[in-house]
């Protein structure tokens, strides 16, 4: 089995009457992108704040490669290696590159000032190793001259420097391109390759269904079903489960995804 680098058994978070995460149960394995999925209110927005610490979840154990991990915050999540991309990106574009990947974090020598080669040569490195390969920018560039895509490269690259083994990003592919989406899936599978992780979660299916290894689908709070890439034929099978389960509140059985086995509590 491989590492898993964050395992949530049986967590649960409500808001006043409001179930909006019911007993889920799921994991991320090292190096694998996995695709979280689900209509608008299936719970994703609120199992990212989770991941992230920003909720603290009413109950369920959060496990961080073997270790349970208790009292969840937002801080143990970054100490334990995850970071997460939000919609917006949380960039300053009218900053450079360097300056939007050490903000808050600067290198500096022993008597605090700031170590602005050697900033500039991490930027580069980790700008190159994502999968950066234009002439054009460099880390002294503006956020603000970059595509989405590339934009969406800066936020992942200060992941990488933060030291992430897991980077979940939320929506990261809204209203680019088709160019820009290959962008950013170049940036991903950059990523994995380092035998880092990804949580991809996203509306378009087929974009999903392009990048991640593995799927889970959530409704009304619960996973549902899950399974490997290997197990769904087409992004168009995966749709028609979703289709069933919005319809009866089950999946098909008919592509390969199944109920997930509840984890021991």
């Amino acid at each position: 089995m491989s590492e898993r680098i964050i395992e949530l058994r049986h967590v649960t978070k409500s808001f006043g009457s409001v179930n909006a995460v019911e007993n889920v149960s799921l994991h991320v394995e090292r190096g694998e992108v996995l695709g979280l999925i689900g209509d608008n209110g299936a719970g994703k927005s609120t199992l990212i704040k989770i991941l992230a610490g920003v909720h603290k979840p009413d109950s369920g154990e959060i496990w961080v490669k073997g270790r349970q991990v208790t009292g969840w915050n937002a801080a143990k999540s970054r100490d334990s290696g995850i970071e997460t991309v939000f919609q917006d990106r949380a960039l300053a574009v009218n900053q450079s590159i360097v300056r939007n990947i050490f903000m808050g974090r600067e290198l500096t020598g022993p008597f605090g000032l700031i170590r602005v080669r050697k900033q500039l040569e991490e930027a580069d490195r980790l700008m190159r190793e994502i999968g950066f390969t234009s002439k054009v920018f460099n880390p002294k560039s503006l956020v603000a001259t970059l595509s989405g895509g590339e934009r969406q490269g800066v936020a992942i690259a200060r992941a990488l420097y933060n030291q992430a083994d897991l980077i979940v990003l939320d929506e990261p592919t809204t209203a680019l391109s088709l160019m820009e989406t290959q962008k950013v899936f170049t940036f991903i599978q950059n990523v994995r390759a380092q035998g880092r992780s990804i949580v991809f979660i996203g509306h378009n299916i087929y974009h999903v269904y392009d990048i991640a290894d593995r799927f889970v689908i959530l409704d009304r709070g619960t996973v549902v079903a899950e399974a490997r890439k290997a197990e769904v034929p087409s992004a168009e099978s995966l749709i028609a489960d979703m289709q069933s389960i919005a319809r009866t509140g089950h999946v098909a059985n008919e592509v390969g995804l199944h109920t997930p086995v509840e984890t021991p509590a």
